[in-house]
């Protein structure tokens, strides 16, 4: 996968998560890049799913 795949993928992951949780924002998302753990401690933050469900939604997008 290139690199502009891949920019897309995650577009349309971003996308996802907002729709299911309306409480994340653009800042948060945009933090994830280099960034997975932390984006992953975000996300569980505003949204009290785990870590693993959070890492196979992603997964599945």
């Amino acid at each position: 996968m290139n690199e502009e795949q891949f920019k897309g993928k995650w577009n349309i992951a971003k996308g996802k998560l907002k729709q299911q949780y309306g409480d994340l924002t653009d800042d948060d998302l945009t933090y994830a890049e280099g960034k997975s753990d932390e984006l992953l401690g975000r996300i569980q933050e505003k949204t009290g799913e785990s870590k693993e469900k959070l890492e196979q939604m992603i997964k599945d997008i």
